[in-house]
């Protein structure tokens, strides 16, 4: 817009810069109570490829597109290689328990090849799929919809790691940040986090 202005010779009509600052706690991320409940309730009602999506997100940490670059052999390998801007590898690896439980899945869906994820048409799923399937599962299971979507399991997962691991520059490779910087909010704790330990802390 500067430039605009500068081209146009209106040198007084700059637009001032205005810095946004970050927010010292996170937003719309799922509870761990809440992703065991919404697990238990999805495998309950014979929902296995989204039970294994939310499941694998939490467990990885991978973006909505990288879940649907997974393949079948990417799981029996229990890894997967994905290359981003430079031809920068990054590997995204498999809890064995999640790849022992999914291998399990597919045996049973006589599958051993071929995109991990697929509709009910047996094409594989689309982002927007995912995504509108959740908010049906929240509104169905009583949970809050701003908080069941696919980037909320890659919160889920990079607070869940640093509480264990406090080794941030690793959380920042796994999770392909070009910035350490940006991986720094998963350090910040939930406004709901917050204020229950505010409460907890001040009695006086």
């Amino acid at each position: 817009m500067n430039c605009f202005m500068e081209f146009l010779e209106l040198p007084d009509s700059r637009v001032l810069m205005v810095r946004l600052q970050q927010k010292p706690f996170l937003e719309n991320v799922i509870s761990q109570v809440d992703y065991e409940y919404l697990k238990k309730c999805l495998l309950r009602d014979g929902k296995p490829t989204y039970y294994f999506a939310v499941r694998i997100m939490a467990a990885t940490g991978v973006r909505i597109s990288e879940l649907l670059q997974i393949r079948v052999e990417d799981m029996i390998r229990g890894q997967m290689d994905l290359y981003s801007k430079g031809d920068k590898i990054r590997r995204i690896y498999f809890p064995q328990n999640v790849q022992e439980t999914c291998l399990l899945w597919l045996q049973n869906e006589k599958r051993t090849s071929g995109s991990l994820f697929l509709n009910r048409f047996g094409n594989p799923i689309t982002t927007n799929g995912i995504r509108d399937q959740l908010k049906v599962f929240a509104l169905r299971y009583n949970l809050d919809p701003s908080v069941v979507h696919p980037h909320a399991f890659r919160h889920l997962f990079a607070k869940n790691f640093i509480e264990k691991c406090d080794d941030i520059a690793l959380l920042s490779d796994i999770l392909g940040h070009e910035s350490i910087e940006t991986t720094r909010i998963y350090l910040h704790k939930s406004s709901t986090e917050q204020q229950n330990l505010f409460n907890q802390i001040v009695n006086w």
